[in-house]
């Protein structure tokens, strides 16, 4: 076992379940590791039992997901004293290439056209390490104000940025007249589509994970991938070719980034926050009638 990693009741328990020993695990960034016996390895994450909902969610987004996209099998989870245990297949990551991209691209188009009835996910999960909150709505402005936008200003305020909360109630008021004409269906959608969300096997081999899955706006998952970067033009070139975007979705990527960036505010602060504010104020002009 390498240096400064304890076979804690998790760990142990995840080897046992799994036959491999727990003397080969080794440190794979943060609280997770590599179990491996020499010719079979294992992606095992550890958190507190308290959070073994987190690690159950991961499990049901990843089970939802496989298909069209490739995403790491699920091979177990549990808890063990006071720890949760997940264990996800090991996959060797590359840098994507082109091939993989454009692969990529074709098979997010095909999860999209994988509908519901209505908006939202069997249960709450979370977009990083803050709650996403997933009830039913049968109408897609109502489930992006309330499920979205709205839980983000809130904690906004909690935080003591009531000027952005105040911004942000008349932002939600106008959502309607935002998506005013535009009906998607209810897609099933990756949640956290960012740049280290994704990965490859090889050539022309992508593979995702890390979901926040729910039922939404296909072009949520797009408007993720353009945020932070991360992801080449064949990809989305590959995307329009499989099932092309209805028009004005450059105005409703702005509105769909903005869940993210209010998270990412709430969560580390810094500069998100003004760039919170920004797109708030951008999006409040463009509301019929604002001026």
């Amino acid at each position: 076992m390498s240096p400064g990693v304890s076979p804690g009741a998790a760990l142990r328990a995840a080897a046992g379940k799994l036959g491999l020993d727990p003397g080969g695990a080794r440190p794979a960034g943060g609280s997770a590791f590599r179990l491996s016996d020499g010719t079979r390895s294992v992606f095992l994450k550890i958190l507190p039992a308290a959070l073994a909902a987190c690690l159950e969610a991961e499990a049901e987004g990843l089970d939802a997901l496989a298909g069209p996209l490739r995403v790491p099998a699920v091979l177990g989870r549990g808890e063990a004293a006071d720890e949760a245990w997940l264990a996800l297949e090991w996959l060797e990551l590359r840098r994507p290439d082109a091939a993989a991209a454009e692969a990529f691209g074709h098979a997010l188009a095909q999860s999209h056209q994988r509908t519901a009835e209505a908006f939202g996910w069997q249960a709450d999960n979370w977009i990083g390490a803050s709650p996403q909150h997933n009830g039913w709505e049968d109408d897609w402005a109502t489930f992006f104000t309330e499920r979205r936008l709205r839980p983000q200003f809130d904690a906004a305020r909690e935080r003591g940025g009531d000027g952005l909360a105040e911004a942000g109630e008349r932002l939600c008021a106008a959502v309607p007249a935002l998506l005013e004409g535009h009906a998607p269906p209810a897609s099933l959608v990756h949640g956290d589509l960012w740049g280290g969300n994704w990965g490859a096997l090889g050539p022309g081999a992508p593979v995702t994970f890390d979901p926040a899955v729910h039922y939404a706006d296909r072009e949520c998952d797009l408007a993720m991938t353009e945020l932070f970067g991360g992801f080449p033009a064949t990809f989305y070139a590959a995307y329009r070719e499989a099932w092309p975007l209805p028009p004005g979705y450059a105005g409703r990527r702005d509105l769909y980034q903005l869940y993210h960036v209010l998270n990412h505010d709430n969560l580390f602060g810094g500069g998100y926050g003004a760039r919170a504010r920004a797109l708030t104020e951008t999006l409040l002009r463009r509301v019929p009638g604002s001026g």
